[in-house]
């Protein structure tokens, strides 16, 4: 099990770390972010994807065809392990040596966003000081660490959660001997 989790992690790292960083300098250099944000999410999608393919790889190639859910779910967490530290590396990579005024850039895209909805003076205000615990726990590396898994893990957890619902199978020759 380990080499098959390690396999597809790793190429599911790959994927998120190649459109990872085509959507970082995207997102960065774009100050829309809302278009950014959908290639994010969906190059996250894209590789967890990948736990499908490995949660049936093992069952059918491994494991004769069977696999109990808590089974596949740990193949399938373990991937979203392995693939959202590479996120997070990748991530720490960019923001410190290629985008350290991120936040400043997110904050002045959400005021503008507010502003251009109509947003009051006062509105702004408190829109930005509702931002800045985040603009302060961003100035931390272990802020920045948690900001970004924060980021990936729920959608590989709920990627992971579905596979182990549709690719678990009960032991059919089990069944047939009770019967």
């Amino acid at each position: 099990m380990k080499k098959n989790v390690l396999v597809f992690g790793s190429i599911s790292g790959l994927i998120i770390a190649a459109t990872g960083s085509i959507s970082g300098a995207l997102c960065y250099n774009n100050p829309n972010f809302q278009g950014n944000m959908w290639i994010g999410y969906g190059s996250m999608v894209l590789a967890f994807s990948l736990i499908f393919v490995a949660i049936k790889n093992y069952r059918d190639k491994y494991n004769d065809g069977v696999i109990s859910f808590g089974k596949a779910l740990g193949i399938g967490l373990s991937i979203v392990a392995i693939t959202s530290t590479i996120y997070v590396l990748i991530w720490l990579i960019e923001f410190y040596n290629f985008f350290p005024d991120f936040m400043s850039k997110y904050v002045a895209h959400v005021l503008n966003e507010a502003k251009a909805h109509g947003a009051t003076e006062a509105e702004l205000k408190q829109k930005a000081a509702e931002m800045a615990p985040y603009v302060e726990m961003y100035k931390s590396p272990v802020g920045v660490i948690l900001f970004t898994y924060v980021e990936i893990l729920p959608v590989g957890l709920v990627i992971a959660l579905i596979a182990a619902l549709m690719l678990k199978r009960k032991n059919t020759d089990q069944q047939l001997v009770a019967n």
